[in-house]
């Protein structure tokens, strides 16, 4: 099983931590978020996993050499020239992923000991082009799914703005569900990117939008039992760091 792992992010909401350090090697529980990703993903069987990089991007190659690459395949995605964002990102590091095979697309900055085969089986499984990792945490903007789980729009329920154009959310058809970092991708999806015009820079969410009255893209509720952190903002990021010295 293939991976990606996102690390090239700013890390704006972690500073002033993160202005000599890339926000990927910030330290939860005594490891780099990175090292905590890497080790969850080698556990659970993905053996192939690519990184990208941007903004002190020299830090994460010396950190993977430094440990041997954690025993793992790793390869690099190189965004220092420009950041593609989360859609541009994952279209570029297509050709090191994309051997015909689905695989997992993970932010850095997501924490969890969700059973990521799992996930990746019921991907398989149900056939989707896309399958996203969801949960009912508290925000601002959801993505909302059916009743068979496929994502049909995305609703700000503050500004009550709604997309794509002509999406109309009624709470007794739909599920509204917080997106969880963690998703996992079809080769059927990068052609819908490709066929689309879609290159560049750009962020998945308004990819995911335009295409899903035609791709299915199905939601994977996150287990009670298994927990969840955003580690990208410092409150969350000490919140997950007494959490897990606690364990």
């Amino acid at each position: 099983m293939k991976a990606l792992i996102f690390a090239a992010g700013l890390g704006t909401r972690l500073k002033p931590l993160t202005d000599t350090l890339p926000k990927a090697l910030v330290e939860v529980g005594g490891k780099p978020m990175l090292e905590h990703v890497i080790l969850n993903l080698k556990a659970q069987g993905f053996t192939d996993i690519v990184i990208n990089i941007h903004y002190l991007g020299e830090q994460i190659i010396n950190f993977l050499n430094a440990h041997d690459n954690f025993g793992v395949n790793i390869g690099i995605s190189d965004e220092r020239g420009e950041v593609l964002e989360t859609g541009g990102g994952i279209l570029k590091a297509a050709d090191l992923l994309d051997d015909g095979e689905p695989f997992l697309v993970h932010n850095s900055d997501i924490l969890t000991n969700v059973d990521l085969r799992q996930l990746y089986q019921q991907h398989i499984d149900s056939q989707a082009d896309a399958t996203l990792l969801v949960d009912h945490r508290d925000t601002s903007r959801y993505l909302i799914f059916d009743h068979a789980n496929t994502l049909c729009g995305w609703i700000n329920k503050k500004s009550g703005e709604q997309k794509p154009e002509g999406f109309c959310y009624d709470p007794t058809l739909h599920e509204s569900w917080a997106f969880g970092g963690v998703h996992v991708i079809s080769p059927t999806l990068l052609r819908f990117m490709r066929e689309d015009g879609w290159s560049g820079k750009f962020s998945i969410i308004p990819f995911y939008l335009s295409v899903c009255r035609k791709a299915r893209l199905m939601a994977s509720p996150i287990n009670p039992d298994r927990y969840w952190f955003d580690i990208g903002k410092m409150e969350t990021l000490q919140e997950a760091d007494h959490f897990l010295k606690s364990l």
